[in-house]
């Protein structure tokens, strides 16, 4: 069987995550009919059927989501080679740290200023993002290194150096009863009945079942709390956002959260390397308490 093409990869991964030939073939700007032949011409080189196909749509089987899981990593490793090599040609060599923006902003801060003082410090681009995009960023090749947290991010295939261990807070509208408080449990603010928590996407993009509205950027979360309409629990670090309506109260049960410094298993770069020497000489302790 003659080698993969990033072409079908493309191809499937698009009928795949949109489960329907048309969308698919939009996004992809081609015509239906070439798609779905090229489709059945890869299960039938493959010798597997990777779509249930019947009136009411298109399904992924067993071995369509392996395809699936297999073939996002395949593509996001070309699109890294591509990106990574374009920036080592680059007249001026540059490490790229993504983060979430508001998150750890102290210790993101320590962490520059510490790489800057090494002689023949690489200079450090910040690419700022929302709640969970740094994996994304840092297997497409767009980013070199990440500030990722331990246990909520997906560290699969990465390497890590532990910086900051912490507590949580909630983050409550600061015209509700719970902004009075000195501490919270996790029981106080998991059924509040007319102050939600706000739902995140999982890891695969699906959010999880309850009565909260569905955001995927910060900026609707601290609007949505600011008007009394949901709560959060977050990293004590990543109040830096926080607005004048709201309150961060601690959350004394709160499972602890590790702020890592994040990069490649494969990666070979010396200024990833230096970068990391800097993150592992940080204090581990202190800038960030509510």
């Amino acid at each position: 069987m003659r080698d993969l093409e990033t072409r079908e990869l493309r191809y499937f991964v698009a009928v795949a995550e949109e489960l329907h030939f048309g969308r698919a073939a939009e996004r992809l700007g081609i015509a239906q009919p070439p798609l779905s032949r090229a489709i059945r011409q890869l299960e039938q080189r493959l010798g597997v059927q990777l779509l249930d196909r019947d009136r009411r749509g298109v399904a992924l089987t067993d071995v369509g989501r392996v395809l699936l899981r297999e073939g996002r990593a395949a593509l996001d490793a070309v699109e890294a080679a591509a990106r990574r090599t374009q920036r080592a040609g680059e007249p001026k060599h540059r490490l790229v740290l993504a983060t979430k923006a508001g998150a750890s902003h102290e210790l993101l801060q320590q962490l520059l200023d510490a790489a800057a003082s090494r002689p023949s410090a690489t200079p450090v681009e910040v690419l700022l993002c929302e709640v969970g995009e740094q994996a994304g960023l840092l297997r497409n090749g767009s980013a070199d290194v990440a500030l990722m947290h331990r246990p909520v991010d997906d560290l699969a295939g990465f390497d890590t150096e532990d910086l900051r261990t912490e507590g949580q807070v909630a983050i409550v509208p600061a015209r509700h009863p719970l902004a009075t408080r000195p501490h919270l449990a996790l029981a106080d603010v998991s059924a509040v009945p007319d102050l939600p928590i706000a739902r995140w996407p999982r890891l695969d993009g699906t959010y999880p079942d309850g009565p909260g509205p569905e955001v995927r950027t910060q900026s609707q979360l601290a609007q949505l709390v600011a008007l009394g309409k949901a709560l959060l629990v977050i990293p004590a670090s990543s109040r830096a956002w926080q607005w004048p309506e709201h309150v961060a109260v601690p959350v004394v049960d709160a499972p602890e959260i590790t702020t890592v410094l994040a990069w490649p298993a494969s990666s070979r770069s010396l200024a990833v390397a230096e970068l990391v020497r800097s993150a592992a000489g940080l204090p581990t302790e202190g800038v960030d308490s509510p």
